[in-house]
């Protein structure tokens, strides 16, 4: 006799779907097994395009990332002649910050303190503050999704018996739906202008306020900038907007920034949400992301993250750091990546031309590819796609035929996974449909990564334009 069954578990971990590890990605994988077992396919290889995970798509792990993590681990490695210099400097003050010089201890529940004043001097850095950042305002994390987890966590708290909401951007990364789901939070959406590249519209923002405000209590508004899966840059004047309408209705920022190494559109540049803020005075509270997993560096396994509060009351802050404890603390090796990641090598040092030679390879080939599936899928009949302004995704935009929506309907099957269920079948080419992300009503997207290596990333593209000709020939 067991006693657990799907009735009486969580419910709300039972409802939650996180669309970039669906039904789609496990049959990927069954079709990779089964091309190694030597099935006869429409296609040589499986090209897996529906998540951000850089080093699996063959991007090479940066030489002095891997430098420090390597000696850091084992420190007999800092007696090779061949390793550089600032290496070994760099390795011997993480080690003597941690238990025993050893990155098996744990450190303090926020992180190691000398990772959390880099984050800080990495901050005042990017957004050319004259005032030092107070890194005890910083706290590291397991990935920038752990920071997500535990803001939300912390305000979950409603005052009029309602249940607490979250303004979530749509289209949205999944973590935070999911997020919601699992914590019984209450997601509020508001809609991305996508016929305005994706740009963030106040009015819309006020639309969802205002029909949201009788269901729940609103605490917290959420920024994907660049944008995840749009791919869009916001503007400067759009991000104070968006303080701006927060500063009316008393809610929280929360600002997730893990792209901002990635901007590809000329003219474009990332601006912080803290930046604007403090140009504008704003006081509302803020907490912000950044993540070793995204940009040039890609370090996705091995889970860095940090949050940073911005005018946070002290009594508050130590309530959040307090939940932080219940963790003990996060990976030290991913503590010591986002020391890499917010404190690289400088101009001088024997590290430096190295360094800048391979993240300028990497940013370059992204930068070459956010052009490439723009112009491709924009030359496809029944496809319109946005330029890809930064970050490393494409969410273009399908014109299904109603034969296809009938047929997917008939499945009981979102027209789009049904489009992207076929794409997987007969080229080998796995995305996400745009229906795990959210979309304006009535519309048909999906998104892919533009991480596959050049040569690779071509195949796909040709794959993908042969197939969406049939499929239009099939069922117009």
């Amino acid at each position: 006799m067991t006693i657990l069954n799907p009735t009486n578990i969580n419910q709300n971990v039972r409802n939650l779907e996180y669309a970039v590890r669906g039904p789609l990605v496990t049959r990927a994988l069954e079709l990779a097994k089964e091309l190694n077992n030597g099935a006869e396919k429409p296609f040589k290889s499986v090209i897996r395009a529906n998540i951000g995970d850089c080093h699996a798509m063959q991007q090479k792990p940066l030489t002095f990332f891997r430098q420090i993590i390597s000696c850091a681990t084992y420190p007999s490695m800092l007696d090779n002649p061949d390793i550089p210099e600032d290496v070994k400097e760099r390795v011997n003050s993480l080690l003597d910050a941690c238990g025993g010089r050893s990155v098996g201890a744990y450190s303090e529940s926020c992180g190691l303190e000398i990772v959390r004043r880099h984050c800080a001097d990495y901050i005042k850095q990017r957004d050319k503050l004259d005032q030092d950042v107070d890194w005890q305002n910083i706290f590291l994390t397991t990935g920038a999704s752990e920071v997500v987890k535990v803001t939300m966590s912390l305000v979950n708290q409603s005052s009029n018996g309602k249940p607490v909401g979250v303004m979530i951007p749509i289209p949205q990364y999944p973590l935070y739906s999911a997020t919601l789901c699992e914590l019984g939070m209450h997601q509020v959406n508001y809609y991305l202008n996508e016929q305005e590249n994706w740009s963030l519209n106040v009015e819309e923002l006020e639309r969802a306020y205002g029909e949201a405000e009788d269901q729940c209590e609103i605490k917290v508004i959420v920024v994907i900038n660049p944008g995840n899966p749009t791919g869009a840059v916001l503007s400067k004047r759009n991000i104070i907007e968006v303080v701006e309408f927060a500063q009316r209705h008393n809610i929280m920022i929360l600002a997730d920034e893990v792209y901002q190494h990635n901007i590809w559109a000329e003219g474009a540049s990332f601006t912080s949400f803290r930046s604007a803020m403090a140009e504008i005075n704003a006081k509302l509270e803020l907490v912000s992301m950044m993540s070793a997993s995204k940009g040039y560096m890609g370090e996705c396994g091995l889970r860095g993250g940090y949050g940073e509060l911005y005018n946070f009351p002290l009594d508050v802050r130590a309530i959040l750091y307090k939940l932080l404890s219940a963790r003990l603390c996060c990976s030290v090796l991913g503590q010591i990546t986002m020391s890499c990641v917010v404190k690289p090598p400088k101009i001088g040092d024997p590290s430096y031309e190295k360094y800048e030679a391979e993240t300028k390879q990497v940013l370059s080939n992204l930068k070459s590819k956010a052009k490439l599936v723009a112009d491709t899928f924009n030359s496809i009949e029944g496809m319109q796609c946005n330029e890809v302004a930064g970050a490393m995704y494409a969410f273009p935009r399908l014109s299904l035929p109603k034969k296809a929506i009938d047929e997917a309907l008939a499945k009981n099957q979102q027209p789009d996974f049904f489009y992207a269920w076929q794409l997987l079948e007969s080229t080998g080419v796995c995305i996400v449909p745009g229906s795990g992300f959210g979309q304006a009503p009535n519309t048909y997207h999906f998104r892919t990564t533009i991480l596959p290596p050049p040569d690779v990333f071509q195949d796909m593209m040709n794959r993908m334009k042969s197939f969406h000709q049939q499929f239009l020939a099939r069922y117009s």
